[in-house]
């Protein structure tokens, strides 16, 4: 007669295996899912960086333009 106990334990490991191959073939999609979008928003964050630059530059300008125009006015009010 078989141990009864033996029994239990190998259908649990089984369970446990199937499990443990269900979860990794879950997470293998999720990976791929994931690199999906990855590969998706790669045009979103270079169209966020050029936007990011082109702020930058701006302000970079407004504030050079505003240092030239008060400049030529204090030489404007010195004469």
């Amino acid at each position: 007669m078989e141990n009864p106990h033996a029994e239990r334990q190998a259908v649990l490991l089984e369970r446990i295996l199937k499990n443990t191959s269900k979860c990794t073939e879950t997470i293998l999609e999720l990976n791929h899912c994931l690199e999906e979008i990855l590969r998706a928003n790669a045009q979103v964050k270079i169209a966020a960086d050029l936007s990011t630059k082109y702020r930058r530059n701006v302000q970079y300008n407004l504030e050079a333009t505003r240092g030239d125009r008060d400049n030529s006015e204090d030489l404007t009010a010195a004469q």
